[in-house]
């Protein structure tokens, strides 16, 4: 049987009109911290409230030959890890579906009137929320999508469904469940990936890379005991100078390039992948910022922002410890500075390489002979895809053409999904890596939206990915 393509737009729209919005926003409404910033995860309740939220939801689907069942191991988050049978009886494949369920701290009071991480918005065809987008939707996406064939009666492949709870720490509770279940996932031939993003809401964008991350506290200590500053300063080094200063070791303060030994190499096909971007993308790929006044990016050649964002190592801080809030802020020599380092890494650069690199960096020869110590927190491995099979390439140029109107796009994200380089190292396959995370949706940020309208299409084109994929050979 040949799957109707009006039917599969006439099911997505009511999919999430009708069911998904609904739920999704109840999920939002959840301040499910991911456990890196949240270490009453296991106590507070939380994380359990939403994967209750998400279960009772898949379950009411009447998916046939669904089993679905939260997974636990003692001291890391749960997971909720699905199998849905196969309907086919000839060449069956196996496709593991992933996506996640935790969420990035709130930044409660950077949101715009009206809005709160924790309060699921419609405004303008758009659902505001922490986690709608990044990435909540997708356990509704992937078990909506074989839901949909079967309500078309179109024979389909064995789907595992992944839904983990720690991805925004660096995934470091999933390796466990997947060497523990590694004979109910089998071999899959294909990876569904829902966590990523687009460049546009116009088309079809497929992920053909992501940055890997490397997170670490960054101390300088001068003093046992704080001081007068009158007293102190123009004898005892200031922690803050310091810290500049082995912090321009590994990124130029004026021109932001970092340390070339956290470079790599990048392929030809990736830069004529990204030139083809910043063509399609234009402006947008600055544009999409809420800028404060004049600022402006760092550079306005548009292939060279691409490959800022998806090949070239940054360093930002993203935290800071020691140093009193303004209000409270006395003229006092203080002890130690402290700032969360946040670097991310080339797709291709073994991200626990970096940590011994940027030690080596921070802690030799610290100025004045102050303690200068780095402790790394977390770290994951980009990813570069393998190359894209012809028949899977049709497939995506016809679903993005039918429900786009327009071609499919390859871009590199700037941001990491650990779990795609481990199932790459595992596993002989092939990977569709997209998402709704496009210009404005602002993941981790104040404002983070999904865009109800691509999500339809994307839904769309995944339900058309799936039947096309159990028909390949």
């Amino acid at each position: 049987m040949s799957l109707n393509i009006e039917k599969v737009k006439e099911f997505s729209n009511k999919a999430w009109d009708e069911n998904i919005l609904p739920t999704l926003s109840k999920y939002i409404e959840i301040p499910n911290q991911s456990p890196l910033y949240d270490a009453e995860w296991a106590t507070n309740g939380y994380t359990e409230e939403a994967i209750q939220l998400l279960e009772k939801w898949i379950l009411a689907q009447g998916i046939k030959g669904i089993s679905c069942e939260i997974k636990r191991i003692e001291g890391l988050t749960p997971i909720i890890f699905m199998v849905v049978e196969a309907t086919k009886t000839e060449k069956v494949k196996t496709v593991l579906l992933y996506g996640h369920m935790d969420k990035q701290p709130p930044l409660t009071d950077a949101w715009d009137e009206g809005l709160h991480p924790y309060k699921a918005v419609i405004k303008n065809n758009k659902l505001y929320g922490r986690g709608g987008a990044d990435d909540g939707y997708s356990t509704f996406a992937s078990i909506s999508a074989i839901k949909a064939l079967q309500e078309q009666s179109i024979p389909h492949d064995r789907y595992v469904i992944i839904i983990e709870g720690s991805e925004e720490s660096g995934s470091i509770h999933l390796p466990q469940y997947v060497e523990k279940f590694q004979a109910e996932i089998q071999i899959p031939s294909l990876v569904v990936c829902l966590d990523s993003g687009c460049g546009n809401y116009d088309q079809l964008w497929m992920t053909s890379s992501l940055r890997g991350v490397l997170t670490g506290d960054l101390t300088v200590k001068v003093l046992n005991e704080a001081c007068h500053s009158g007293s102190a300063s123009g004898i005892v080094p200031s922690s803050f100078r310091i810290l500049r200063q082995v912090l321009d070791r590994a990124e130029n303060q004026l021109t932001g390039e970092v340390d070339k030994r956290l470079h790599v190499e990048i392929p030809q096909h990736r830069l004529d992948q990204i030139a083809k971007c910043a063509e399609i993308l234009g402006e947008t790929i600055y544009d999409e910022f809420s800028w404060y006044k004049n600022t402006t990016p760092v550079t306005k050649d548009l292939t060279q922002l691409m490959i800022n964002k998806t090949w070239y190592p940054t360093i930002c801080i993203t935290g800071a410890e020691g140093i009193p809030h303004t209000s409270n802020a006395g003229n006092v020599m203080r002890t130690h500075t402290t700032v969360k380092v946040s670097v991310r890494l080339p797709p291709s650069f073994k991200a626990a390489d970096a940590s011994t690199v940027l030690k080596e960096i921070f802690e030799t020869n610290p100025p004045y002979g102050a303690e200068v110590t780095f402790k790394m927190d977390k770290c994951a491995s980009g990813w570069d895809s393998p190359q894209t099979r012809p028949e899977l390439e049709k497939a995506l140029g016809e679903a993005s053409n039918l429900f786009f109107g327009k071609d499919h796009v390859y871009m590199g994200e700037g941001g990491s999904i650990p779990f795609m380089k481990m199932l790459h190292d595992r596993f002989n396959c092939q990977f569709i890596v997209t998402g709704l995370l496009g210009p404005g949706s602002n993941a981790h940020g104040p404002n983070e939206f999904l865009d109800i309208p691509f999500a339809k299409k994307l839904l769309s084109c995944v339900i058309y990915l799936l039947d096309a994929h159990s028909k390949f050979d």
